[in-house]
């Protein structure tokens, strides 16, 4: 998205970046964070997100992500590197960093007394926004967040996709050039899901860097130009989502399996085991990596679609039932469990870190 060349480049309206000519809304070099009982959290993460970029930031449970996020945005101070967001040092500017940011939490902060209206007015109001453009700014939020209708609707009788999008627009009342959203869509349904996504996809339209931290490995597949995956604290892959599917290697084979009666999971006899053998062995493939799987095996390579048959013919000749298979392109889930060993779980991944 960035790419497009008709589109604003200062934001939705640019609160203050310090220099318009700077070409990166994040610019990080080697980010430490320590916590004070020696755990490293962050360990030496360089980003550099380019201004008009929606920007994607994934890692398993636990692998410094919201450390990262809220170090960018000054709510937690680096103890090591060199940090500057919208052209502005985190060390020695926070509070012009933060003038010049949004960030939207994983809770919401809307007042449920409030109606859409007075939450906008009231956010105006905590970001100084000057009065002669208060009125035309809430009108502009509440049509971007599809609200206007709803406008002098109390937030209490909001779903919770409306509630969403209002703490979204009250983080936005300051027009800043960068907006942090920290796993904004945890708990939704999918078409309250489908939504904030529109809304996201306006707000980067209009010139917003959006730098998103998500357990929804769809969501960044669809919004993100760029992620990078982060893994104990460090950046352990960079790139488009494509690219990063790539990484993985050819197509993957899933193959479910009839369940054997009576055979302990996991042992020898353990259909999944033999049909993981019965890959390895036969030699069909090249460079073909072989996972046993809840209900069967998933092979990954190149030439999986051309051997894909043989190899189902290959079980069966072994006596093993097969019950379902399908091939497929990799996805970004492929690409966790290739990089980290682990997939990501959107039901566990609760709470990214404890803080410092």
């Amino acid at each position: 998205m960035s790419q497009d060349t008709t589109r604003r480049t200062d934001g939705v309206g640019a609160a203050g970046a310090a220099d318009a000519g700077h070409e990166y809304a994040i610019d990080a070099e080697r980010i430490e964070v320590t916590y004070s009982d020696g755990t490293r959290a962050v360990r030496g993460v360089d980003l550099q997100v380019p201004r008009g970029e929606f920007f994607g930031f994934l890692g398993p449970n636990g692998a410094g992500k919201t450390t990262t996020i809220k170090t960018l945005a000054t709510l937690l101070s680096p103890t090591g590197g060199a940090v500057r967001v919208n052209g502005f040092d985190v060390a020695s500017e926070p509070r012009k960093v933060r003038e010049s940011i949004g960030y939207m939490a994983q809770e919401t902060s809307v007042d449920p007394e409030l109606t859409a209206r007075e939450n906008i007015q009231f956010a105006c109001e905590a970001y100084g926004v000057p009065r002669g453009e208060r009125a035309e700014r809430i009108d502009e939020l509440l049509d971007l967040a599809d609200l206007a209708d709803v406008a002098e609707k109390e937030a209490d009788e909001f779903s919770g996709g409306m509630k969403k999008r209002l703490d979204a627009a009250t983080a936005l009342v300051h027009r800043p050039p960068l907006v942090f959203l920290d796993e904004p869509t945890t708990g939704l349904d999918p078409k309250a899901r489908n939504r904030l996504w529109d809304y996201f996809r306006r707000i980067n339209e209009q010139g917003t860097t959006v730098f998103l931290t998500t357990q929804y490995l769809e969501e960044a597949d669809q919004l993100c130009e760029r992620l990078s995956v982060i893994a104990d604290g460090e950046i352990v892959a960079t790139g488009s989502p494509d690219g990063l599917k790539r990484r993985v290697g050819g197509e993957i084979l899933d193959i479910e399996l009839a369940a054997a009666e009576g055979v302990d999971s996991g042992g020898p006899d353990d259909p999944r085991e033999r049909a993981a053998a019965v890959a390895h062995e036969t030699d069909l493939f090249a460079d073909a990596t072989v996972e046993t799987t809840a209900d069967g095996i998933t092979v990954t390579a190149r030439d999986a679609r051309a051997h894909g048959t043989d190899l189902l013919v290959a079980l069966r000749d072994e006596g093993l039932g097969v019950t379902g298979f399908n091939i497929r392109a990799p996805t970004l889930d492929d690409v966790f469990l290739a990089i980290t060993g682990e997939h990501v779980d959107a039901e566990d991944e609760a709470a990214d870190e404890v803080a410092p």
